[in-house]
């Protein structure tokens, strides 16, 4: 009696209709917040070494707050710790559909990105630390090139790969938002230098409140934002970056649909909560972080010979790719799951090299890594702006070549297809869905 052996799970195979159609969308608003960002850190950059740099540092470095709550910050702290709190939030929002309504709730179709995320994570950290060994204090950055950034990767592939199989896109996004996850967890750990447990034990007051709110479908914001802020604040005080409790608090937002609602819960924070971080938290904190004087082309090549800024830059345009590229290898090799016949392996290639931008949560590391007045901190801006753009000009060159040859399979596919002429742009759709039409 013979038995059919099981079928292999398609690596970067199509998605459903509705994640993809979720994930176009998702595209589309990361596009504008990536040129908005890209338009920060540009910003900054020409501020920061114009004749009028002294007042970029005097806008940056002016603090307010109430001391007694631990908020008396810089603008630029306020940037990082609290702007990019609201980014935070949607990924945790993001993770939480993904896992329980999106299509990594199948664990075979989640273990491909999340193990190419890790593979993504240690090889860069393993390169800084190699190249950085023997210094004790340069080693405190080994997580600054494990990061990839969500808005610039996604708005670069929007912009150069409209052709590239979406199976691709979805691919990137997941793999960004896991690897933001990881970040978060790292920073939690690793930079957490001293804790204080009564704020953070106070912490879970108004993040249990919050919780049993967004449970009973409760969408003023009037009670959720004053709880939010709360218990972003306690954190803070704790000794945690108080990020982590963005992350918290999207994870606590249903992402299931009750009777009677036509959006779930997470869609409706997204929808509201995204533009919000990719049109002004995410900017603003680049146009605080990115600015850094690069003292004249003799400066600039001084500070990329550092081993620090080798490192980051190595991390990011080689250990990204070659971590990524190697786990997806490994599953395919070593597991039932294989390529997709719609994606080649020089695709798969192409995205992981534009992974290597890091540019957000890369920024961020390296404020946490070295303190205020370390010129290594300033080496970290400069080392995460270009290997994040070396990065980005590589993967753009591969992928607009791997466009062009898409197109050409799209433009001979619609001129074979039956005569109508029209393109078929739901190449995610099962044949099951297009009956339903």
């Amino acid at each position: 009696m013979s038995t059919t052996p099981p079928a292999k799970t398609k690596l970067f195979g199509r998605s459903s209709w509705t994640e993809w159609k979720r994930v176009a969308d998702i595209l589309r608003q990361e596009t504008v917040g990536g040129m908005l960002l890209l338009a920060g850190a540009v910003i900054a950059l020409i501020w920061a070494n114009s004749p009028a740099s002294d007042a970029y540092t005097a806008v940056r470095d002016f603090t307010f707050g109430p001391e007694a709550l631990h908020l008396n910050l810089s603008v630029g702290q306020w940037a990082s710790d609290g702007l990019l709190a609201i980014f935070f939030f949607v990924v945790g929002v993001e993770l939480k559909r993904e896992f329980v309504v999106g299509d990594l709730r199948d664990p075979r179709r989640a273990a491909i990105p999340i193990v190419a995320a890790f593979g993504g994570v240690l090889l860069p950290a393993l390169i800084y630390v190699l190249v950085n060994l023997g210094d004790t204090s340069a080693l405190r950055g080994w997580a600054i090139p494990t990061a990839t950034d969500i808005a610039f990767a996604v708005a670069v592939l929007a912009v150069i790969g409209r052709f590239l199989p979406s199976a691709l896109r979805m691919f990137l996004l997941t793999l960004a938002v896991v690897d933001d996850l990881i970040a978060i967890c790292i920073i939690a750990i690793f930079y957490t230098e001293e804790l204080a447990a009564v704020p953070l034990l106070l912490a879970l007051l108004p993040l249990g409140l919050f919780t049993l709110l967004v449970q009973r479908r409760v969408r003023s914001w009037w009670l959720l934002v004053p709880l939010a802020v709360t218990a972003w604040a306690l954190v803070h005080a704790s000794g945690i970056h108080a990020t982590v409790a963005g992350v918290l608090l999207g994870f606590t937002v249903p992402a299931l649909t009750r009777k009677g609602e036509a959006v779930s819960m997470a869609e409706h924070f997204e929808h509201r909560v995204r533009p919000l971080s990719a049109g002004v938290a995410v900017p603003i904190f680049a146009l605080f972080a990115a600015g850094v004087a690069f003292g004249g082309l003799d400066g600039l090549v001084n500070a990329l010979t550092e081993p620090v800024a080798l490192g980051i830059m190595a991390g990011l345009l080689v250990g990204k790719a070659v971590g990524i590229l190697g786990t997806t290898y490994l599953m395919s090799r070593f597991t039932k799951a294989e390529l997709d016949s719609d994606v080649a392996w020089i695709d798969v290639l192409g995205i992981a090299i534009l992974a290597g931008i890091g540019f957000t949560v890369s920024l961020l590391v390296g404020e946490l890594s070295f303190s205020e007045g370390d010129e290594r901190g300033e080496i970290v801006k400069i080392a995460v702006l270009c290997g994040s753009l070396l990065s980005a000009l590589v993967a753009t060159v591969l992928l607009r070549f791997r466009n062009r040859h898409y197109r050409k399979v799209h433009e001979k596919e619609t001129k074979d297809a039956d005569g109508d002429g029209v393109p078929d742009i739901y190449q995610g759709r099962s044949s099951s869905e297009d009956s339903l039409d």
